[in-house]
């Protein structure tokens, strides 16, 4: 059997199955036009709290507060003026609107635009110039977020996760501005790091990649989901498109919006309904194959995996029944006590029919890998769940011996409360936890910048 009968041309665009989560999340400075799929989420709500009754006023209530910021490695006095005894030590205070791909930024004066970097269904993103780091940050703006229940959720599940967690390989979430009008605003502005590129750009590029490259790529990516999965979270979007690189190849992971808990011994009801990027999803998710776990980001990995190696994807479905025949004839037809252990009757005939195939030889579907490298791809992409490899084993396999430390791959001490997604909530309701959670992100960073 040769290639061509399981893969196809990396000409053939990705389908986009909803209107979230494209190449808007990608705070990459280089400008995409590839789309990807991403979430029809289901409609679980989150919980209510109480209102946060302080207002985001400064530690310094004067009209003029010193700073003091770099400039061309020299250290200089800046007095920045603040309008209303609201702004905090980090903020000009004054916003200020320009136009941005047919639509309005309006952001604090501290943010210089440069360009825009990202735009999709789900936001804008842009390139700005942070005058009091003195660094270029990433800005998206998250339009609309009230129009749909799912949209909201979506943003508050991702500022909140972003708050959790504190990673190299994880972006991170450097400001939430805070909205000009409390009861009625409608767009969200989320700034991050700014990265170079993303992988989905290399791989497409003619940039060429050697194996001490792709294993760091791997190394990182799989880094970063110990942390994540000893957190109980699932990312569950992973894809090129979502892995951002700076020039020295450090990675971080991005686009969290579909994330759900991992923990099993926890209701796994919240994790039905999914629907991301169809390439990268593991056959569990397709085949509805009872409750899924953190196995699935594994499955995602080894499909980046090969598609770095091979510089296509490896399984670039046309639908859920191209999908599961191209995975078949790459990773073999599972045996019979796994198929009838499906719980879909629909699923169960779907791949009874399916002619029977063993795993394809690795070796020559990929002729320039390392035996390592082959063994571990094998592994990661292993069509049960229960038999593919974990995130703690992938770090002790033998592919990353020369850069593997225990001791600097940490993992997340507090887990993740995803309670607040079993209640229900009304759209005034989940403007109210937004608004919360950006007050009680720069109470915190007040609070810091005070200790410092």
């Amino acid at each position: 059997m040769s290639k061509r009968e399981y893969s196809q041309d990396n000409s053939d665009s990705e389908e986009q199955e909803s209107t979230s989560s494209n190449e808007t999340e990608s705070t990459s400075e280089s400008d995409s036009s590839d789309s990807s799929s991403s979430s029809s989420e289901e409609s679980t709500t989150s919980s209510s709290s109480e209102e946060t009754s302080e207002e985001n006023s400064s530690s310094s209530e004067d009209e003029e507060t010193e700073t003091k910021t770099k400039t061309n490695g020299q250290v200089v006095e800046n007095k920045q003026s603040f309008s209303d005894g609201k702004s905090l030590p980090w903020m000009v205070g004054k916003n200020h609107t320009f136009p941005v791909a047919g639509t309005e930024f309006t952001i604090d004066q501290r943010y210089q635009y440069i360009k825009k970097i990202g735009h999709g269904a789900y936001g804008i993103v842009i390139s700005a110039k942070d005058r009091f780091e003195n660094e270029s940050v990433a800005i998206k703006k998250i339009m609309g977020v009230f129009d749909r229940l799912t949209d909201a959720k979506r943003t508050l599940r991702e500022i909140k996760l972003l708050k959790h967690f504190n990673h190299e390989n994880i972006l991170c979430l450097t400001d939430l501005l805070i909205p000009p009008v409390k009861e009625n605003f409608t767009s969200v502005y989320l700034v991050t790091e700014l990265l170079a590129t993303d992988l989905r750009q290399i791989i497409n590029s003619e940039q060429q990649l050697s194996e001490d490259h792709i294993r760091y790529f791997l190394y990182q990516i799989i880094r970063a989901l110990k942390y994540l999965h000893s957190g109980k979270v699932i990312h569950r979007d992973l894809k090129p498109g979502n892995i951002l690189l700076n020039e020295n190849c450090d990675l971080k992971i991005c686009d969290f919006g579909l994330a759900r808990i991992s923990d099993p011994e926890e209701e796994n009801h919240l994790l039905t309904q999914y629907v991301a990027t169809r390439w990268y999803r593991s056959p569990e998710i397709i085949l509805s194959w009872g409750e899924y776990t953190s196995a699935v980001d594994v499955w995602s990995t080894g499909c980046i995996f090969a598609e770095i190696l091979n510089r296509k994807p490896l399984f670039p479905g046309k639908d859920f029944m191209h999908q599961l025949k191209l995975i078949t004839m790459v990773v073999g037809k599972p045996s019979k006590k796994e198929i009838n252990s499906l719980e879909n009757e629909k699923a169960r005939k779907f791949m009874k029919k399916l002619p029977n195939r063993k795993q394809f030889d690795f070796h020559k579907l990929f002729p320039s890998a390392s035996e390592d490298a082959i063994d571990l791809l094998s592994k990661m992409l292993q069509f049960n769940p229960q038999k593919r490899i974990t995130v703690e084993e992938s770090l002790e396999h033998p592919f990353f011996a020369t850069i593997h430390d225990p001791d600097d791959e940490p993992i997340c001490e507090e887990t993740f409360d995803f309670s607040f997604e079993k209640d229900k909530l009304t759209k005034g309701k989940l403007r109210r936890l937004i608004y919360n959670e950006i007050i009680d992100f720069h109470k915190k960073k007040r609070q810091t910048y005070k200790e410092k």
